[in-house]
């Protein structure tokens, strides 16, 4: 599973001129804050209010995807920015006020796959039949309500409009927010698969996605247990990918296109690209050991190949003088020795195909 770091919404739902609202949430985000620290959590804070939807007056379905109006378009980028919410809401007649509701009607895929936590407040039922109400709403957006709540009773935890201390309640709320950062985790790869770019892999359920340095620990794995097979076949151990630290992974990923091929948040597979003067320099392709003679490596080589940037005229790659499934693999491709051995190394070229023609092969 990726170590990216969340983005979670904050979202205040109320819009009365004196609601509480702002107040509850002002004392979650400061409650939690260390918390969403140790965590890499970065809180959101949203006010519907600020915000001012009208009511829906988009004239397509929201799961069109087509919005005409300023306010949609950027509400679904707002949306689409995070990776979870935390809903502050108070009961309005036994339901949730009008407005989470509006705002909630106004997306579609922007929710799916993202965790949805709530602090309610409230008097007889301290808001928890507003949190009944909206779950019922959610997971039609495939939302994942948690299981972890926070429900404030006006009476017994608001004094001169600010939610006393309590251990009780800042428990409750560090729950909240464990939960929803696990749960944004665990969706993560789920929101990805369903992405507009996301392109579909060669393996069922699989799918591709730039590289980060969030990604540096899963790589790092990856070319541990790849390049022993390289070390054997070579007699050696001096191969880099076998001593990277994570900050050096970190810091290649910044500097070269990487793609990774993912399935229910394992790395399967990835490829390297840099551009040099005209040669794109291609790199670090690996798969793992059980996906091995399965046509995975080679599939990621051509995807490599057919998104290169025009203009450029040479393709280069190198791999281990002995490491003759490889030789075999980039010679099947067109690949052609460019000279001999240096220091157990073999460096292989070719110009640079069409993107049709490299998807083709």
């Amino acid at each position: 599973m990726s170590t990216n770091s969340v983005r979670i919404m904050l979202l205040t739902c109320s819009t009365r001129p004196t609601a509480l609202g702002p107040a509850v949430a002002e004392w979650f985000g400061r409650t939690v804050a260390p918390l969403a620290e140790d965590l890499g959590v970065e809180l959101v804070p949203v006010s519907l209010g600020e915000l001012d939807l009208p009511l829906l007056d988009e004239e397509e379905h929201p799961s069109s995807g087509v919005y005409r109006h300023r306010h949609t378009r950027e509400w679904s980028a707002l949306v689409d920015s995070v990776d979870g919410v935390v809903a502050v809401t108070p009961e309005y007649n036994f339901g949730m006020p009008a407005t989470l509701k509006n705002a909630l009607d106004y997306l579609g895929r922007e929710w799916a796959w993202k965790p949805i936590g709530f602090v309610s407040y409230g008097n007889t039922s301290a808001g928890t039949r507003s949190v009944q109400h909206a779950k019922q709403v959610v997971t039609t957006l495939r939302l994942v309500p948690l299981g972890a709540t926070v429900a404030l009773r006006i009476g017994d935890a608001v004094v001169d409009g600010r939610v006393r201390p309590d251990a009780r309640w800042d428990g409750a709320a560090a729950r909240v927010l464990g939960e929803v950062a696990r749960l944004a985790q665990a969706l993560r790869p789920l929101r990805e698969a369903a992405d507009d770019d996301a392109v579909e892999g060669p393996v069922p359920g699989s799918y591709l996605r730039r590289l980060t340095p969030g990604d540096a620990a899963e790589v790092v794995v990856l070319q541990r247990c790849c390049w022993v097979d390289e070390a054997l076949a070579n007699d050696t151990l001096a191969l880099g990918p076998l001593h990277e630290s994570l900050d050096d992974v970190r810091g290649w990923l910044t500097e070269w296109r990487t793609t990774g091929l993912w399935r229910d948040g394992r790395l399967l597979g990835m490829v390297r690209t840099r551009h040099d003067d005209g040669t794109v320099h291609v790199g670090r392709l690996a798969v793992v050991p059980d996906l091995r003679r399965a046509g995975v490596g080679r599939w990621l080589l051509r995807r490599a190949q057919a998104d290169l940037d025009p203009g450029l005229e040479r393709v280069v790659l190198s791999t281990g003088a002995r490491s003759e499934s490889n030789l075999r693999l980039y010679e099947s491709e067109g690949f052609a020795r460019e000279g001999g051995a240096v220091d157990g190394v073999v460096r292989l070229g070719k110009p640079v195909p069409s993107p049709s023609a490299a998807l083709a092969r």
